[in-house]
């Protein structure tokens, strides 16, 4: 073999291992763009950092948010959601990119009062199977602005929510906690 041809083989080497470079690094792109994409417009993992949603959800417990169908649709009373800080808790200290997890109890329109250990929703009591004790703060009757909601944790007495802060921009909604993935023996929709 020539000196030439030598160093012919040598450039197809590296030629086929730049190639090679080349295509690992665009599909690392790709991943990681789909991975961005998916993450800011589609779904989000989630790690639920106190108790003020217990017994649904317990510290630790790691969810999926789903931003999807808040584009098309409005959120319904009952969906568990995650969201920025609304300007109250800003002024209380919380960073504005902070996450919290609440339950929507009232959305706009409706009317919404606390008392006796019971939420009262539209003059009707609420039946609450998810909670972990009667709230034992009351509240006065108050009626949900337009794109705001009343949200509240389930673990109600250790929870600061829509009771202390006020309602919720529908603008701070980052997306809807629908399946728990971890921690295993609890994996499930919520």
């Amino acid at each position: 073999m020539t000196h030439q041809e030598s160093d012919l083989k040598e450039t197809s080497t590296l030629l086929k291992k730049w190639r090679s470079w080349q295509e690992n690094f665009v599909l690392i792109a790709i991943a990681l763009c789909l991975a961005l994409l998916i993450r800011t417009l589609i779904a989000e993992p989630r790690f639920i950092p106190s108790d003020s949603m217990v017994p649904t959800l317990h510290t630790g417990d790691r969810l999926v948010v789903e931003k999807v169908s808040y584009r098309f649709d409005m959120p319904n009373r009952g969906d568990i959601i995650v969201f920025q800080p609304p300007k109250e808790l800003q002024r209380q200290g919380y960073p504005k990119d902070q996450a919290f997890i609440k339950r929507i109890i009232a959305t706009p329109g409706d009317i919404i009062s606390i008392s006796a250990g019971k939420v009262n929703l539209n003059g009707q009591p609420l039946q609450e199977n998810y909670i972990a004790e009667p709230p034992i703060l009351g509240m006065q009757s108050v009626q949900v602005p337009p794109d705001e909601y009343f949200v509240l944790g389930d673990n109600r007495n250790d929870s600061r929510d829509s009771r202390y802060w006020g309602f919720l921009p529908k603008q701070n909604i980052i997306g809807r906690a629908i399946f728990r993935f971890w921690p295993l023996d609890r994996i499930g929709f919520i």
